[in-house]
């Protein structure tokens, strides 16, 4: 085979050198692995520019097994590279404002939370004395390492590992996880999962051993984003008492005909806020068509407007008023199109922020007509007013930041030169920027610069000089993730008509 390596030259004593000190084999080691992925590189170039044509089909074969073998060895060596940047915080050398950012915007990691989990889970550790400590999942390590399981097993795995009960011995956590790995090595992701979940019920057979930390462990509630209707989907795990306080809200506020949206005289809130007994109740159950998760549905709809309304929120979040702020041109309302954005970053169509609008208390501002509040403070405070945020919310709708798609409603206002420089709390020296990206913004070598570009009324954002050795000159960039109207815009062909 290709493949083959010759055997190695063996090495006498005489040929031994004597051991280098350590500045020198700290550069030398330096060196080497530089050119190891420069050599990479090369390599992998030139396997672009050949076909295999030629080859026999035994060979594709192999060339593919060789290449699924590498690839995933490559993801394991990507995790050792992933902490190493992480414990030496050197992401904050791109300008990056977290890890995380670092990840998904420098090396575009399309689930960045999946590759923080196994790089933590497979990597060596050390104490704070610098003991150095296995991987947490030691055997699943060194079969990723080897090219024998996939990055998708190491999910599996991992998910399996961490619903083992923690009042289970920690050598038969241990052991659980080597099977895990060998099985892992020869079977497929269902039927690995299948060999978990087996193994599950053989350490707790009688489910005495979960306990409160445990279920804590297992608690989530995720909402998706939303897709091309703008639905989108709740997914939760319940602990005990929140599905029993949940259980009873829906006894009451899903019960048929109540909450229902498609009937004007259903009544609203609580079934106990009306007679059950009375002709409105039982006319409104048979008029109700919807199923059992329809009216979940609409009892958190109406649940969530009764929080909304009734004040239970408090009166600001970030300077914002915690209720359904949207942004919509006028345009968009008088031509019957378009969008409306919330401070959340949800978009709703036009027709809902009207219905909206229509039930709505006046809290309508027109943005453009903003002279009949003091917007400009220069020096005299340097907290912006809630009609400053609200302006940029409408101007801004979420972090200016490059690549960040935090919402006004997670965001502050940022001043675009820092205060302690002289920046003033004027709405045209402020910018949104949510709380990571506006640490990460100032007169240091190491942090971004703000500017407000005059002709376009867009908060540019310039790389710091620290990233100039890794990315060329820094260029001041502009954030589009609020703003999809405007790219594509910009990316229309010219009219030439």
């Amino acid at each position: 085979m290709a493949f083959d390596k010759p055997p190695p030259t063996p090495i006498r004593p005489t040929d031994v050198a004597p051991p280098p000190t350590t500045a020198t084999s700290s550069a030398t080691v330096r060196a080497e692995l530089i050119d190891a992925y420069s050599d990479l590189a090369r390599a992998v170039a030139r396997i672009q520019e050949l076909d295999a044509d030629a080859c026999t089909d035994s060979d594709t074969v192999h060339l593919a097994v060789e290449h699924e073998k590498l690839t995933r060895q490559m993801q394991s060596i990507g995790h050792r590279r992933l902490m190493d940047v992480a414990d030496r915080d050197a992401w904050r050398l791109t300008g990056a404002a977290t890890i995380r950012m670092f990840m998904a915007n420098h090396l575009g990691v399309p689930d960045v939370k999946r590759r923080l989990d196994h790089a933590a889970a497979l990597s060596e550790t050390f104490t704070i004395t610098g003991l150095q400590q296995p991987p947490e999942l030691s055997a699943t390590a060194d079969a990723l390492a080897e090219g024998a399981i996939a990055p998708e097993h190491v999910s599996v795995i991992l998910d399996i590992t961490n619903r083992i009960p923690t009042h289970v011995e920690v050598d038969d956590q241990v052991a659980a996880e080597v099977a895990l790995a060998e099985h892992a090595r020869t079977l497929s992701l269902h039927a690995l999962s299948q060999v978990g979940v087996r193994l599950l019920a053989h350490l707790n057979p009688d489910g005495v051993l979960t306990d409160e930390r445990d279920r804590a462990l297992q608690r989530s509630m995720t909402l998706s984003r939303q897709d091309a209707q703008l639905m989108s989907t709740l997914t939760a795990t319940l602990d005990p008492i929140t599905r029993a306080m949940l259980d009873v809200v829906l006894a009451k506020w899903a019960a048929p005909g109540m909450n229902n949206p498609d009937d004007p005289h259903s009544p609203s809130g609580s079934i106990d806020d009306t007679d059950p007994d009375t002709e409105v109740i039982k006319d409104a159950a048979q008029r109700d068509s919807r199923s059992q998760a329809q009216r979940n549905h609409d009892a958190l709809n109406a649940l969530l407007k009764c929080v909304l309304d009734g004040g239970a929120l408090g009166g600001s979040h970030r300077g914002l008023p915690p209720q359904l702020i949207i942004s919509i041109t006028e345009t968009q309302l008088r031509e019957s199109a378009g969008l409306g954005v919330t401070a959340t970053s949800a978009d709703l169509p036009w027709r809902d922020v009207v219905d909206l609008a229509a039930h709505a208390d006046p809290h309508l501002a027109v943005f453009a007509d903003h002279t009949q509040e003091i917007l400009y403070f220069g020096r005299a405070r340097r907290t912006a007013s809630r009609a400053q945020r609200m302006a940029l919310f409408a101007s801004d709708r979420g972090c200016t930041a490059p690549d960040c798609d935090q919402p006004a409603m997670h965001s502050e206002a940022h001043h675009l030169t820092d205060w302690a420089e002289g920046g003033r709390t004027d709405i045209n020296e402020l910018g949104v920027a949510c709380p990571k990206h506006n640490r990460a913004a100032g007169p240091r070598r190491d942090q971004w610069t703000t500017r407000l570009d005059r002709t376009t009324r867009r908060v540019t954002w310039t790389p710091p000089a620290t990233t100039q050795p890794i990315n060329g000159p820094p260029t001041p960039r502009i954030n589009n993730i609020h703003h999809p109207d405007r790219a594509l815009t910009r990316a229309q062909p010219p009219n030439h008509d």
